[in-house]
């Protein structure tokens, strides 16, 4: 049975904004080695809009961009969107009966998958089916912003906290 794993970079006021912060190399390195760990990706529509920029190469791309690209692209995806008629490459549209679709999902796949963007995580979250909540917590004030949790923080127990690189720190929490 497949894990699903919410996780995201967040400021220190708790905002998630990647045009605001970028992953330092070390960082960016752990991200292409948890997407090609990943048994695949739960996106809303608009957190998919957005890794849609990986689905093309790009001249200026360096070594490890092109890997988290080849990664990002081999893996399964799917797509909660009601307003898309369509997706890209190795993705699947879900537009009726979330709950069901994922759970269905998770039954079927084993590994870990990413759940993308905290409008569909609080959707996911308000149904119990997210197993692990990932911060990755930045040394930045943002001071607004859409926050990690987009609706009631769900009582969380604390699992595990690991430094990554030099100023993050990542906190895994399951649900209490």
């Amino acid at each position: 049975m497949a894990k699903l794993v919410f996780g995201m970079n967040q400021s220190l006021d708790g905002y998630v904004d990647h045009m605001a912060f970028a992953p330092s190399p070390t960082l960016f390195r752990h991200f292409i080695e948890e997407a090609q760990g990943q048994a695949g990706s739960v996106y809303g529509r608009q957190m998919y809009e957005v890794m849609r920029y990986w689905d093309d190469d790009h001249p200026e791309w360096d070594a490890e961009q092109h890997a988290f690209a080849a990664a990002w692209r081999n893996q399964p995806k799917w797509v909660v969107s009601r307003s898309l008629k369509s997706v890209g490459p190795n993705a699947t549209l879900v537009e009726d009966d979330l709950e069901g679709a994922i759970r269905e999902l998770k039954a079927e796949r084993d590994g870990e998958i990413e759940v993308a963007g905290p409008d569909l995580a609080q959707s996911l979250t308000e149904l119990g089916l997210i197993d692990e909540y990932r911060i990755y917590l930045h040394p930045v004030v943002l001071g607004h912003g859409k926050p990690y949790f987009a609706g009631p923080r769900p009582p969380l127990r604390l699992m595990t906290n690991d430094r990554i690189g030099e100023d993050v720190v990542r906190l895994t929490y399951v649900p209490a």
